[in-house]
């Protein structure tokens, strides 16, 4: 179940409370006259079963709610009430798999954003990627894997294709783009550093390395392994059982990648240069592409899942004022 709270002008809540009485799938309503007072208004407040809650907060928009007061939305990990149970079994589809929208677009717009934090992440995943690339050290590239942010802004540019909104495209692109150049540069003169130091060496980046020499090899695997973990990705992100993301970060080598090359550069080795920057671009490239496709699925067949389950004899029977 979520938990919806509005903060709604006075001379808007009958309004939107006969719209939550009428939503199949809402139950607890509560309205509380006069409280908010930044903005003014009343106070209404209701659960809602997750697969009713985008088109809920659709309608709620479509009366100008977010901007004429605030719509707020929680998920709860915990509701016992048989009017919230009756709510869930009335609401067409299954909670699993309803995509809030509103929701996903809100989590990747934050998640793109070109910030000091975001860079600082990336730059320092690619830093410990290129301690394990120069070491040949596996679970340094699990663990740079694991730090690196850049899923957020490959989800925010498949969310932003799907629904069509062209400033996420961009914002998402920016953090992506700019993030990866910025932090290769930084590793970059990591490696330069590291190199004075006698740290790092010409050698170590020359001789086999088995462990991680496929950094810089790319193929078909490659893409096909991005594919299947942009796939992963978004339905963690989209579903309600989400907690896969973890595993998606260290399935693909997107950060190591970019710090082989960076690293490759600082030694003037082109060609392992070249290769990792393709083994950087089929990663994105898969990943945006099974993201897209995965949304675009979800979207289509939610449609016809609602239409699979007929709604409740009676709309908001389930709600409790």
């Amino acid at each position: 179940m979520l938990h919806l709270r509005l903060i709604v002008p006075a001379d808007t809540t009958d309004e939107v409370v006969t719209l939550l009485e009428s939503t199949v799938g809402t139950a607890h309503l509560v309205v509380l006259p006069g409280t908010a007072r930044s903005p003014a208004g009343d106070v209404v407040m209701c659960d809602v079963a997750r697969e009713a809650g985008d088109e809920l907060i659709r309608e709620l928009r479509g009366l100008g709610l977010e901007k004429s007061g605030s719509i707020t939305m929680e998920n709860m990990e915990l509701t016992l009430s048989d009017h919230a149970d009756r709510a869930e079994e009335e609401a067409p589809g299954d909670g699993a798999d309803a995509v809030l929208w509103e929701e996903l677009t809100e989590a990747t717009h934050e998640e793109s954003t070109f910030s000091v934090t975001y860079v600082s992440f990336l730059a320092l995943a690619t830093m410990l990627a290129a301690c394990g690339v120069m070491l040949d050290n596996a679970v340094l590239i699990v663990g740079a894997m694991a730090v690196g942010p850049e899923f957020g802004p490959l989800a925010g540019i498949s969310t932003a294709i799907v629904q069509r909104a062209p400033r996420l495209v961009v914002r998402s692109l920016w953090a992506l783009i700019g993030g990866f150049v910025l932090a290769m540069i930084l590793t970059a003169g990591f490696a330069w550093l590291m190199d004075a130091f006698g740290l790092f060496t010409h050698d170590m980046i020359d001789k086999p390395r088995p462990n991680t020499g496929f950094i810089w090899h790319p193929d078909w695997m490659s893409f096909v392994v991005a594919f299947l973990a942009g796939i992963a990705g978004t339905l963690s992100l989209t579903s309600a059982k989400s907690g896969a993301l973890i595993g998606v970060a260290i399935s693909v080598t997107t950060v190591p990648a970019a710090a082989n090359a960076a690293v490759a550069f600082s030694y003037s080795d082109y060609q392992q240069t070249v290769g990792s920057g393709q083994q950087l671009l089929a990663n994105l490239g898969g990943i945006v592409l099974a993201g897209t496709l995965t949304l675009l699925l979800q979207k289509g067949l939610w449609r016809v899942r609602r239409t699979q389950k007929p709604p409740a004899s009676t709309p908001g029977a389930s709600v409790g004022a």
